[in-house]
């Protein structure tokens, strides 16, 4: 089930609709005054809480299922063992506290190694013995990889390891810590939630808020905006660079590699907001993925804006504990080498995704080098409605690598990568099929002016920083409904990105 569907409409509303009424005897008790017991009064609560809990629950494992059903067993013997090993962390003292961790952390990466890289490193085991004359070879399993194993993998580590480091009780209540897992807004592409944030409000019997709710439906109809009309269009385009490397000049290929970025982050931001959205619909607020990361001035303030959850994720967990850059000499160097090339590991099992993760170290690095990788935290023309001449060179140097680099992370291998980037160069003077894409700007220029406009807000186009009357809203949103249906009807129905991980 997609986000981008008719079937999650109708599951969404039931779920909303089941969810709130399941919620409101203990308000009822309440509101009509009556003479109860506070015990009485507190057990309904709880009850209502609970039944409350459950049927998120159930609507997590629906929503999971949709694909292959049998795929949520593995789903839950990962959430077995993680529940028990940290109840068991903390608990105990000195050694076995060490190997409850090790033990969680394995079982949980065994599962993400078997389903995501063990035939990537079969394949190229094969590959080697062949090239070495070894006339031997290992069958690989060719299984489908479960939707957002990689998420809720990240999703469990960080709760033992917290747990590990007594930043963070152990859940001692099975249904909560299976939703927190669960969680279907957030479950198959993250954002990648900590315990911290998200277990306190599962056991915080909720209230309806009223202009949350409205939040998250306005945030919801942007993120499909950017999904639907934005990502799918920009999608014909990019698709079309890349399946005809050889016919297009320079130019058209470089405008084809700017489709693809604008294509993926409206698709993984349209996404995060959808997910932001729904989640507000039921009192429950995750965390902020993405920040309007090609507004970036250098490499490192686009990795503070994008994918932020993943982003923070591997600075706690791996760059951190290998001193980050505290560290003297080489080892600052090495850190980051480390964070960017696991980080493109993890997006997918395949060299080209190695490859985008070096190449954005080897763009970082000067910047670390120089001690400019905390030069830029504010927002960019604080203050004001243009960017100085300055930025504007620094923001599209930056869009620029980005772009280089995203080539790699879209190309099925490295030599299509690289024929590409080389017939960029190449050709740079060639202007074949160059008006094939400019229309597509027609869409895009728009949809970044108002993302500018709102670069300061959580939410894309909310305009709450600006005296515009509800009327201009309504109309917007008038616009942008039409506009997804009209996309639903002459556009190819894309899946989101960012599920394959």
């Amino acid at each position: 089930m997609v986000f981008n569907s008719v079937e999650f409409l109708v599951f969404l509303i039931i779920v909303f609709f089941l969810y709130w009424f399941a919620g409101k005897g203990g308000h009822r008790l309440q509101s009509a005054n009556l003479l109860v017991e506070k015990s009485e009064y507190d057990s309904t609560v709880k009850g209502r809480h609970r039944l409350q809990s459950t049927i998120l629950l159930l609507s997590s494992c629906i929503f999971y299922m949709f694909l292959i059903p049998e795929y949520i067993l593995i789903l839950f013997t990962t959430i077995i063992i993680d529940y028990v090993a940290g109840i068991y962390i903390e608990r105990t003292e000195g050694r076995r506290r060490k190997i409850y961790l090790v033990v969680s952390i394995i079982s949980t990466c065994l599962v993400l190694f078997i389903f995501k890289y063990y035939d990537f490193f079969i394949h190229n085991f094969n590959g080697l013995a062949s090239a070495i004359g070894w006339n031997y070879s290992i069958d690989t399993l060719k299984i489908i990889l479960p939707i957002g194993l990689s998420f809720h993998t990240f999703q469990s580590l960080s709760y033992v390891i917290e747990v590990y480091r007594r930043q963070q009780k152990a859940e001692k209540d099975f249904l909560i810590y299976s939703l927190y897992v669960m969680y279907f807004p957030q479950l198959v592409a993250g954002p990648i939630e900590r315990a911290a944030n998200l277990l306190p409000q599962f056991h915080k019997k909720p209230a309806f808020d009223e202009p949350l709710a409205s939040e998250g439906m306005h945030q919801i109809l942007w993120g499909l905006f950017k999904k639907v009309v934005i990502a799918d269009a920009c999608a014909v385009y990019a698709n079309e660079a890349f399946a005809h490397i050889d016919s297009f000049g320079g130019g058209t290929l470089f405008l084809g590699s700017v489709y693809f970025a604008l294509q993926i982050y409206c698709d993984f931001s349209g996404y995060s907001d959808i997910a932001l959205g729904t989640s507000k619909l039921f009192g429950i607020k995750l965390m902020t993925n993405f920040r309007f990361p090609y507004f970036s001035r250098d490499i490192a303030e686009f990795w503070r804006r994008w994918h932020i959850s993943l982003s923070t994720w591997f600075r706690d967990y791996v760059y951190f504990p290998l001193g980050g850059s505290r560290v003297a000499g080489w080892k600052k160097f090495r850190n980051v080498l480390i964070i960017f090339l696991v980080s493109g590991f993890w997006h997918g099992a395949n060299w080209t995704f190695v490859a985008w993760g070096g190449l954005h170290a080897l763009f970082y690095l000067p910047v670390l080098y120089l001690g400019k990788n905390r030069s830029n935290i504010n927002e960019v023309a604080e203050g004001r409605w243009l960017p100085s001449l300055k930025e504007t060179g620094q923001m599209l140097f930056t869009f620029v690598l980005v772009c280089f680099a995203w080539v790699f992370f879209r190309a099925p291998d490295i030599q299509t990568a690289l024929s590409y980037c080389g017939n960029v160069f190449l050709n740079v003077g060639s202007s074949q099929g160059l008006f094939k894409f400019l229309p597509g700007l027609l869409l895009i220029i728009p949809f970044l002016v108002i993302e500018w406009v709102n670069r300061a807000n959580h939410n894309g186009y909310m305009f709450s920083h600006l005296r515009i009357h509800r009327n201009w809203i309504l109309l917007f949103e008038t616009i942008m409904i039409l506009m997804i249906i009209e996309s639903y009807v002459t556009l190819d129905h894309e899946q989101f990105i960012y599920f394959q991980f």
